[in-house]
Parts: C-alpha cells; structure tokens; sequence
C-alpha cells in the first residue's frame, strides 16, 4: 500500500490525513491491509468503514487466520473505496448504525 494510488495497484490512495492519524495512533500499512481484506464493510454516512470487531477475530480464528491485534480498527474509505480517509481504534460499533434520517416505506 502506498501514499499514491497508480493504475497497476487496486490499492486505494491513502489521504494525508489518513498517514498523520495512522501515525499518530500507532497503525501501519499492515494493519490497515488486514482490515481492508478480512474486515466486513458498512456502508454508511456517505463512506465504506472496514472494520474488524470480535465477531470476525472469532470466525477468522476457526479458519486459522489470527486476527486479534486489529480488533477494533476501523478504516473509513470513500464510497467506491478509492481513498483511506481516516484510521481509527474503537470497539464500540454502535456508531456504524445509519441514523434518524428519512426513512422510505
């Protein structure tokens, strides 16, 4: 993964802040990779967040894939997850559930 994106990669482009966050909170391109591969997706408020909670370290872990040190991070992508905008760790996933807003019967 790096800074750029460039057409031989399907990486998506990491935002500078995205690498000033990453940094900041201890998170490198590993990490980040694991998540983007193994994490499910929400779609939600406009952008895709990768996560990895307990539930997926749980049913990684049967298939012999050890996922535990990226419990909690969240990777939050644009929409067609061309770009990383930000990093983060926070095992509350709560605040992944779409909100209030018009809802269409």
């Amino acid at each position: 993964m790096n800074k750029h994106s460039s057409a031989a990669s399907n990486a998506p482009a990491i935002t500078q802040h995205a690498w000033t966050r990453m940094s900041g909170r201890g998170l490198n391109c590993r990490t980040i990779d694991t998540v983007l591969s193994y994490g499910r997706v929400i779609h939600v408020r406009g952008a895709a967040i990768h996560v990895i909670g307990r539930k997926e370290v749980e049913k990684l872990a049967r298939f012999g894939v050890d996922v535990g040190s990226c419990e909690g991070v969240q990777v939050v992508c644009t929409p067609d997850g061309s770009a990383i905008l930000t990093v983060y760790r926070n095992s509350d996933f709560r605040g992944l559930k779409p909100r209030g807003g018009r809802r269409w019967h």
